[in-house]
C-alpha cells in the first residue's frame, strides 16, 4: 500500500482535511498527549483516516506551554502549522475553526464550564476527568445528546487500559454480573509495600510521596475517592444506570493495619482496595474499600502501582484487563484512542454512534443503589480477647444467632506473659447488617478488649 506524506493512504484520506483539536491542560497527560500524538501521528493517521492536528493549547503556564509547543516545532503534530498558546481556555472552545476539545485540567470547577461550553459551541469532547464524570456525568451527557456531539472518556477509568471500551462495545452481548477493580495505583503500591515490608501505613505512603506515586495531598487516593470516582463510570456503562458517585460506599486505606495484612496472608488471602459493582435482585452494589481476596485468583497477585479490572459477564464468562493506571503516555494512549474514535465516526449520524453509557439514552434502567446495610459479602473479622477459656465459644453462638456460619478460624497462642490474644474468624456470604448486629454484640462481651476489625471478602468467583 503507497503510503503519501503525512500518513494519508492510497485510498483517499488525504482528500480529508485534518481534524482541529483544541487541548486544554498540558501537564502530565496534556504533555504525554502532545509528545505521542507527534512521534506517531504515521500510524494515527492511517488509523483514523485523516490527519488529527492540535491547533491551539490553553494553560495557565504559559511559558511551559510554548516550550513544549516550540519543541515539536515543524512535526507532523500541527502539520507544520503554528500551535495557538494561551491562558485564555474559553477562546479556544468558542474557536469555530477547532473540532474538538480535549479537557486534561481536572476537577469540578473549571473543568465543568469549559466542557458544557465546548458542547454549547458545538465541539465534540474528550476527556480524562474521571471526577467530573462521576459527579457531573449526566448534565454532561445530556448536553451533548441535545447538540448531537461526542464525549469521550477512556483515560478517565484506568489509564491507558482499555476497559471503557470494552465494557461499552467488546462485551455488549453480555449481561454484566459484577465487576472488581484494582484502579487506584498508590493505593495498590502502599499495599503491596506493607505486605512486603511490614511497615505500617504511615511508614509507606511517606515513601510513596518520596517516589512521587503519592500526591502532598493523599485523601483522593488513599480514602478511595478516586476509585469510587472510577467505578462509579464503569457501573454505569455496565448496567445501564445514570452515574450515581453521591451514593457510592467508599472507605480507604488509612487505617489497616499491617498486623490484618499479615494475617490475611497466613489465612491464604490477599488485601486491596477495590471498586465493586454487582447486580443484585433488587439494585445494584457500588462501593470501595479494601477487600481479602483468594491470592489463587489473578487479580490477588497485581503488584505496585498496576491496575487490573476483573468483568464478569453472563456469555464471556471471567475477563480481565490489567496494565497501567496512570502516567503521562499510558493515559494519553487512550486520550488519543478517543481522539481517533471521534475522528472515524465525526460524520455518522448521532442517533447511531455509540451511547456514551453503552444503553441507549431512552432505555436507562431506573436501578437503585444499594445501601452497604444491603451488601452481600463474606468478612474477615479480628477480635482481641481476654485469654479464658469460653470465648470462641460466645462468639460463635452470637454468629450463629445471627445465621451467619464460619469458614476459618485461626487464633494466635498470647505471647509470655500477656493475657490477650487475636482470634481471626472468616465468615461466609452474609448480608451487612445482619454482622453488624452480630459484631454489636460480640463487642458487648466482657471478654472482648477492643473494638472488632473487620475487613469484607470477596471470593471473585
Amino acid at each position: 500500500m503507497t503510503v503519501f506524506a503525512g500518513g494519508a493512504s492510497a485510498f483517499g484520506a488525504s482528500r480529508l482535511g485534518p481534524v482541529r483539536v483544541g487541548l486544554l491542560g498540558i501537564g502530565t497527560v496534556g504533555a504525554g498527549t502532545f509528545n505521542v500524538l507527534a512521534r506517531n501521528q504515521h500510524e494515527i493517521t492511517r488509523r483514523a483516516g485523516r490527519g488529527i492536528e492540535i491547533a491551539a493549547v490553553a494553560d495557565l503556564d504559559i511559558a511551559r506551554a510554548r516550550e513544549l509547543v516550540a519543541a515539536h516545532k515543524g512535526d507532523a503534530v500541527n502539520n507544520g502549522d503554528p500551535v495557538r498558546v494561551t491562558d485564555d481556555a474559553l477562546s479556544v472552545v468558542r474557536d469555530p475553526s477547532i473540532d474538538v476539545v480535549v479537557e486534561l485540567i481536572g476537577g469540578y470547577g473549571i473543568a465543568l464550564k469549559l466542557v458544557l461550553e465546548a458542547i454549547a459551541h458545538g465541539k465534540h469532547v474528550v476527556t480524562a476527568n474521571k471526577a467530573l464524570l462521576a459527579v457531573h456525568g449526566n448534565e454532561i451527557f445530556a448536553a451533548a445528546r441535545e447538540k448531537g456531539v461526542m464525549v469521550a472518556f477512556e483515560a478517565a477509568v484506568a489509564g491507558g487500559i482499555p476497559i471503557i471500551k470494552a465494557l461499552r462495545e467488546g462485551l455488549t452481548a453480555n449481561r454484566i454480573d459484577w465487576i472488581a477493580g484494582i484502579i487506584n495505583g498508590t493505593t495498590n503500591f502502599i499495599l503491596s509495600e506493607m505486605r512486603d515490608k511490614g511497615s505500617s501505613f504511615e511508614a509507606v505512603l511517606k515513601e510513596a510521596q518520596q517516589l512521587g506515586y503519592a500526591e502532598a495531598d493523599p485523601t483522593f487516593d488513599i480514602e478511595g475517592i478516586d476509585a469510587a470516582h472510577k467505578v462509579t463510570i464503569m457501573s454505569a456503562i455496565a448496567f445501564g444506570i445514570p452515574v450515581q458517585f453521591e451514593r457510592a460506599h467508599v472507605e480507604g486505606i488509612s487505617s489497616l493495619q499491617a498486623t490484618d495484612i499479615r494475617y490475611a496472608e497466613q489465612l491464604g488471602y490477599r488485601i486491596k482496595l477495590l471498586g465493586i459493582t454487582r447486580r443484585r435482585e433488587h439494585g445494584i452494589e457500588l462501593r470501595v474499600h479494601p477487600t481479602l481476596i483468594p491470592t489463587r485468583r489473578l487479580i490477588a497477585n497485581v503488584e505496585g502501582a498496576m491496575n487490573a479490572v476483573w468483568v464478569k459477564g453472563d456469555a464471556v464468562g471471567h475477563t480481565m484487563y490489567y496494565g497501567k493506571g496512570a502516567g503521562a503516555e499510558p493515559t494519553a494512549s487512550a486520550v488519543i484512542a478517543d481522539l481517533v474514535d471521534v475522528t472515524r465516526t465525526l460524520t455518522v449520524d448521532p442517533g447511531n454512534r455509540v451511547p456514551h453509557l453503552a444503553f441507549q439514552a431512552d432505555a436507562m434502567a431506573d436501578l437503585p443503589i444499594l445501601p452497604i446495610s444491603e451488601v452481600e459479602s463474606a468478612y474477615y473479622l479480628r477480635l482481641r480477647v481476654a485469654d479464658e477459656p469460653g470465648v470462641l465459644a460466645d462468639i460463635t453462638r452470637i454468629l450463629a444467632d445471627a445465621q451467619i456460619s464460619i469458614d476459618a478460624v485461626l487464633q494466635r497462642e498470647p505471647a509470655e506473659g500477656e493475657h490477650q490474644t487475636d482470634i481471626i474468624l472468616l465468615t461466609h456470604v452474609t448480608i451487612e447488617k445482619q454482622c453488624d448486629q452480630a459484631i454489636a454484640r460480640i463487642e458487648a462481651l466482657p471478654t472482648v478488649v477492643s473494638k472488632a476489625t473487620r475487613i469484607r471478602l470477596e471470593d471473585l468467583n
